[in-house]
């Protein structure tokens, strides 16, 4: 099991709508609103390295509203 956070930079307004729409793809476990640099925290368990690049690179990036991510790979 690989397990991944996706740091997600959202259009003004979009926070909710996002948290939403992510949560509902194949293998993001958790998502959550936070205060920083970013605007959400997605949680990602899938079974491959290529998986966490589908779900974050692919399906997150074309939810409208996001405009960007940052995906880290936990190593532990």
């Amino acid at each position: 099991m690989v397990t991944a956070y996706v740091m997600i930079k959202a259009h003004t307004g979009d926070a909710n709508r996002l948290r939403d729409e992510t949560g509902a793809i194949d293998g993001v476990t958790e998502v959550h609103i936070v205060a920083g640099d970013v605007d959400l925290i997605a949680k990602v368990s899938v079974d491959t390295p290529a998986a966490v690049k589908d779900v974050a690179a692919t399906q997150i990036q074309e939810i409208e509203g996001v405009e960007s991510t940052q995906t880290y790979i936990a190593m532990d």
